[in-house]
């Protein structure tokens, strides 16, 4: 019997890391020794799903997997640098392979890989290459419950935030955007079914309107805003 490939898997708190966690988990090639989480050091909620630590510290009890948080600064200067040191921390156990729920992005897969490869960690992306539609039928299929947290404001109203992403939510989208929320239409929490074991207690006190000025390459400022979903553990 071969043994299992120790691997680290890099945990969001939303659909798409949930959906490949639980494939990861049914092939059994790889021992999944701890989930990663990154938050900000200020708020204590993870970057873009604003999850509260205290969630995502209650989703990896319930999945059985110990959670290693890398908190960082807003402005990020220290990102790197923390990545490196969880990274060094894992190598000390074994682990050879990291592994995301990216599903086309390619830039993002292609970071991946030139910051951990030669740290000596492989890449793994169980999602990878498939279209969001094929992505979205085997996460309907899993049983894993996710709510919509956050919805750019453009493209999803306020409405969608605390819908479960169901069958009848995903055909209430607008055609315009892809299912899965891969370019940043929406984003979601899990908290039931498929690879956890009880259900995650949470309630949203409260949706927010955010505003986020992003410098794009050509030097212009674009502005994108969000509906944002305010989470309390219950």
């Amino acid at each position: 019997m071969n043994q299992r490939k120790k691997a680290v898997f890099n945990w969001s708190g939303g659909k798409d890391s949930a959906l490949a966690l639980y494939k990861i988990l049914q092939e059994n090639e790889f021992e999944v020794v701890s989930l990663l989480t990154t938050i900000n050091e200020e708020t204590s909620k993870s970057s873009v799903h604003e999850i509260p630590l205290e969630i995502l510290e209650n989703q990896a009890k319930s999945i059985g997997i110990p959670l290693y948080v890398v908190p960082f600064d807003k402005a990020l200067t220290n990102y790197e640098d923390k990545m490196n040191k969880a990274v060094q921390h894992f190598k000390q156990q074994n682990v050879t392979h990291f592994i995301f729920g990216d599903i086309f992005l390619s830039d993002i897969k292609t970071y991946r890989e030139q910051k951990l490869n030669p740290l000596g960690i492989e890449v793994v992306e169980p999602l990878w290459n498939k279209t969001s539609e094929e992505v979205m039928s085997e996460f309907l299929k899993s049983g894993i419950k996710s709510k919509i947290i956050v919805t750019n404001a453009d493209q999803l109203n306020k409405t969608f935030i605390g819908k479960d992403l169901d069958e009848e939510t995903v055909k209430s989208f607008p055609n315009d955007i892809d299912v899965c929320g891969e370019n940043g239409e929406y984003h979601t929490l899990s908290y039931a079914g498929g690879l956890f074991k009880n259900p995650i207690d949470f309630t949203i006190s409260n949706v927010i309107k955010t505003t986020y000025d992003i410098k794009l390459e050509n030097g212009e400022t674009k502005t994108y805003n969000y509906w944002q979903a305010e989470i309390k553990n219950e």
